[in-house]
């Protein structure tokens, strides 16, 4: 059994400090936010996450995690420090590490015996070495054995528990190969791949897989809009595409373009880097503006069909940026509402679970408890979250409650054909000019 610290409860240290107490490991998970950490003591989940509350419980009753406030605590005969608070944008797409400074400054001044740092947190290439300086500096002269390992994570959330235990691959790099080995034999439970580099290696992957992945959704929304243009149907597009073994099926759905607290600030922070060492990220720069556009291209879409926004009633369906989660950081229907409000509209929306955290963000729109509420009195219908509940409303319900019968579904999730029948004007993402699709 090792004993780790885990310095942040966000999505990825509480996933991640949960699971390895699950694997049998001693964990204590530190935040200096102390209303999160006494929520935690009382078995309240901060986020919402298929099966992490029962998973945390369980391991706290097995006296295998803990939670707490204080750095002494925390770190005490830990062997390995896991870095793992947030890293916000900051106005020019940089990276802010303030946050990863301060968990290095406490490691410095609270570790006494040898240990590991790893960085779980998504940094910038070159933030290891970095980390590294900050805790020697820190120190001012008095030696501590320790080395540093990034690690980055490769969590999806709404599936974060089951990626963490069933990975693709674990990364880590370091320039000390022995670090690597020992933070390696914590994941030799899961019996998967490890892939072992320098630092920087291990940093630039996290960064480049998420840069991919965004461009592939941009990729397929581009050709998404050229479809609607030319009469073809982006969905046997995308499948015929996703049949060929060298391309696959992943991340090749249309819609209103992808959101959440990775893609947006980690394609940003990519950019910003390549930028500030003389190079010039010009797919980058189109990913990224390709998705903005997906936004506006949804709000131009309901302009044409209701002749104007001014005074309109659009309901919104799913406010998260993705179903089983309860994110709402750079949603798709965040930036939608907020647009259509620029153009006068009124908004009333739902999700089912996004609700509280949507409260806090979204000001002048009615947040409902149910689709049917949504729906009531309204000129056009948005699907901007693919929920599960979503897939088998009541249309016929739905169109005797709207004032106008007018649906946009931007995930593709509906049948166009039956909803057309029951009188709908129906739009969707590359199949808008398709009669009868």
């Amino acid at each position: 059994m090792s004993k780790i610290c885990v310095i942040g409860t966000g999505y990825v240290g509480l996933v991640t400090g949960t699971c390895f107490a699950d694997l049998g490991n001693e964990v204590i998970c530190l935040d200096i936010d102390h209303e999160r950490i006494a929520s935690l003591k009382a078995g309240q989940m901060p986020i919402y996450e298929p099966g992490l509350e029962q998973l945390v419980k369980q391991n706290v009753a097995a006296e295998r995690l803990f939670f707490t406030t204080d750095y002494a605590i925390a770190l005490k005969d830990a062997e390995y420090a896991f870095i793992a608070v947030g890293t916000p944008s900051g106005n020019d797409g940089e990276a802010d590490l303030r946050y990863v400074r301060s968990a290095a400054e406490a490691i410095a001044d609270h570790v006494k015996n040898a240990i590991l740092v790893i960085n779980k947190s998504t940094v910038p290439v070159g933030t290891g070495d970095w980390v590294a300086d900050v805790i020697n500096r820190r120190r001012h002269g008095k030696a501590l054995n320790f080395s540093v390992v990034s690690n980055p994570e490769f969590l999806r959330e709404g599936s974060a528990i089951n990626d963490f235990m069933n990975p693709d691959r674990v990364v880590l790099g370091s320039e000390d190969q022995s670090a690597a080995d020992r933070v390696a034999q914590l994941y030799q439970p899961l019996r998967c791949t490890i892939m072992t580099t320098d630092l920087r290696t291990a940093e630039m992957i996290k960064y480049a897989s998420n840069a991919f992945l965004a461009t592939r959704i941009s990729f397929i929304n581009e050709i998404a809009n050229i479809c609607e243009e030319l009469g073809a149907d982006v969905r046997e597009v995308a499948r015929g595409m996703g049949l060929d073994k060298r391309i696959g099926p992943q991340f090749l759905d249309a819609g209103l373009g992808w959101g959440g607290s990775c893609f947006p600030k980690d394609v940003k922070a990519l950019e910003h880097m390549a930028v500030l060492h003389g190079t010039q990220p010009q797919l980058l720069q189109a990913v990224m503006e390709i998705n903005r556009n997906q936004r506006r291209r949804a709000v131009m879409k309901l302009r044409k069909s209701l002749k104007t926004l001014n005074e309109k009633t659009i309901g919104v369906l799913g406010i998260a940026f993705k179903p089983n989660t309860d994110d709402i950081r750079d949603a798709a229907a965040i930036e939608l509402i907020h647009l259509l409000q620029n153009e006068g509209a009124q908004i009333k929306a739902y999700d089912p679970q996004a609700m509280e955290n949507a409260s806090h963000v979204l000001k002048n729109v009615v947040l409902c408890e149910n689709p049917y509420q949504v729906a009531e009195g309204a000129d056009a219908l948005v699907l901007a979250t693919e929920w599960n509940e979503f897939k088998q409303l009541d249309f016929k319900k739905l169109k005797s409650i709207m004032k106008q019968a007018v649906i946009l579904d931007g995930r593709n999730l509906w049948d166009a054909s039956a909803l057309k029948d029951l009188g709908f004007t129906y739009m969707g993402i590359g199949r808008y000019h398709l009669p009868g699709k």
